[in-house]
């Protein structure tokens, strides 16, 4: 079960344990995670999910695709690191993984 960690823009952290299989975007929807809206339920229409992926996780992750690239033209502040959360599937092997959240999610 991987425990996941997501950073407010303001540092607050929140520390979920969440099974493999679902989405990044769920786990912090099903958590109560503040500043993952989720609009469009993880459909990668919106980009209300966008967080920064910690460097030493970035290739880990996976890379972006191109309707979630397309999405993230829209994201305020996008960095090389920005993905999608609804478009990272949780593993066992992302156990311990770290995302900060933008000022736009606060």
């Amino acid at each position: 079960m991987p425990k996941i960690t997501f950073i407010e823009f303001v540092g607050t952290a929140h520390e979920v344990d969440v099974p493999a299989g679902g989405s990044l975007m769920e786990a912090a929807v099903s958590n109560n995670v503040p500043g993952i809206d989720a609009d469009c339920g993880g459909a990668c229409a919106c980009a209300t999910c966008h967080v920064f992926v910690n460097e030493a996780w970035i290739d880990k992750v996976g890379e972006r695709g191109e309707m979630e690239q397309s999405m993230l033209d829209f994201a305020e502040n996008v960095r090389t690191t920005s993905r999608l959360s609804c478009q990272i599937a949780l593993t066992d092997e992302l156990d311990g993984l770290i995302v900060d959240m933008p000022e736009a999610q606060h």
